[in-house]
């Protein structure tokens, strides 16, 4: 005998209800949910200096409105110039992108869904290793980041004291931090 899951998607009606530059709408048995156009995947990278300081970004998230403290992260095959890039490539970008530090290593750790009941992304942890600063970081034209460096045995403390009427904090960053040895 199929399972509930099984069974729902051998006789899913999917149907697109809105679609824009960046997302689309859909609905399917009765569920409503989001998937990212021409996306292959969603990295988050944990990375941590020489001298102990994990790596922290801020900006402004307009669905929140308000600065959000994060995991340096970002979108794999978003735009053609990244089509077809790998998830590691995409998450060596973004650091660079974002954070101006540039990693000798690159290892996946683990994914999964950011939120199953809203839409299909899917995320995978990186964590980057032999950090070496080459840019100022900052994020691409569309992005005004703020980039924190924060020392690892004080980060639990100084995000808590981060959080505020107008600054969110990620919970992915307690995700990362897990894995950081």
């Amino acid at each position: 005998m199929p399972t509930i899951n099984q069974t729902s998607a051998k006789t899913a009606k999917k149907n697109i209800i809105g679609k824009g530059r960046y997302l689309t709408l859909v609905q399917e048995n009765g569920w409503e949910y989001a998937q990212r156009n021409q996306v292959s995947g969603i990295v988050a990278i944990i990375a941590v200096t020489r001298d102990k300081k994990v790596v922290l970004t801020e900006q402004y998230r307009p669905p929140v409105k308000k600065r959000v403290i994060e995991l340096p992260a970002g979108l794999a095959g978003d735009t053609r110039e990244f089509d077809g890039e790998t998830l590691e490539t995409a998450a060596r970008r973004e650091l660079l992108e974002e954070t101006g530090y540039e990693a000798r290593g690159m290892k996946s750790l683990c994914g999964g869904p950011i939120s199953a009941g809203f839409g299909t992304e899917v995320l995978t942890f990186f964590k980057a290793t032999g950090l070496k600063i080459v840019t100022e970081g900052g994020g691409d034209d569309s992005e005004d980041i703020t980039v924190h460096e924060v020392p690892l045995r004080t980060v639990k403390s100084w995000l808590l004291k981060q959080e505020s009427e107008t600054v969110c904090i990620d919970p992915k960053i307690f995700t990362g931090l897990y894995f950081v040895k």
